[in-house]
């Protein structure tokens, strides 16, 4: 069996999402067109972003129904990359709230996939 190694996000502009994703992430993509976009995760994960319509078979749903995790290490990262997200432009769901796993907050990207930030505690507020 293969390791899973990217994460396809259909988009309604590519170039436009590559834009938000540079700015938010703090980086380019590794490969840019005018559908498709893949950027590089610090953790080897590509997250790759494709212009719906040329999606072949075609996509049945829209953004939102799920979400990409970005685990960091502590509570103070959490609220720290929201500080940072929330500069670069980001719209935030959730801010910062510590939930019974631990901290987290969520964004939203143009497309509505929703990105969640967080750090797991031994309880709320750890």
């Amino acid at each position: 069996m293969s390791n899973i190694n990217s994460v396809l996000l259909y988009v309604a502009d590519a170039a436009a999402s590559a834009r938000y994703y540079a700015r938010l992430l703090g980086q380019e993509p590794v490969e840019a067109s005018a559908t498709f976009a893949i950027f590089v995760l610090p953790s080897g994960l590509g997250l790759g972003l494709w212009g719906r319509e040329g999606v072949a078979p075609a996509p049945a749903a829209a953004g939102g129904g799920s979400e990409i995790g970005f685990k960091v290490e502590t509570v103070e990262e959490v609220d720290r990359r929201h500080a940072a997200w929330r500069e670069r432009g980001a719209d935030i769901l959730m801010p910062p709230t510590d939930l019974d796993f631990g901290r987290s907050f969520v964004a939203v990207d143009p497309d509505g996939h929703r990105l969640r930030v967080y750090t797991v505690t031994d309880a709320p507020g750890a």
